[in-house]
């Protein structure tokens, strides 16, 4: 199939296309002509290398799990080194959960602060809160 078909297929854009062919991620075969032509085996690369952008992966983090499907096998992550990429992923992620709940921990005690230090009584005037109606502030 042609490039443009290829891309189609696959969701994305010939100018993807031809980026992933200069980084090596996809073969770069051509025609007599010069025309670019991939089949269902680049197809499946495309599919693997997109769910794993998708997962957060890295372009060049693709790389194991492209070239163990190039090599034969029926999954990009039935190699070595596509787990071991899977390894170091789960580690960064588990790091930016941590992050994560350090700051929803500071932002919840920020929020009991300021709750607790709320004035009693009629709530305070404030004009960038305030709502019109008719013209009028309420």
């Amino acid at each position: 199939m042609r490039i443009g078909e290829l891309a189609e297929r696959a969701g994305t854009t010939t100018r993807t296309l031809r980026y992933y062919e200069s980084r090596g991620l996809l073969p770069a075969r051509r025609t007599e002509r010069g025309h670019r032509t991939y089949d269902e085996s680049d197809l499946r690369l495309l599919r693997e290398i997109r769910t794993l952008r998708d997962f957060g992966f890295e372009l060049e983090e693709t790389r194991p799990f492209v070239d163990c499907l190039r090599a034969g096998h029926p999954a990009g992550d039935a190699c070595p080194a596509s787990v071991a990429v899977y390894r170091r992923k789960l580690d960064e992620l588990d790091g930016l959960l941590g992050r994560l709940r350090d700051v929803r921990d500071q932002v919840a005690a920020q929020l009991l602060r300021a709750e607790a230090e709320l004035p009693q009584g009629p709530a305070p005037r404030c004009e960038l809160g305030a709502e019109t109606t008719g013209g009028t502030e309420t």
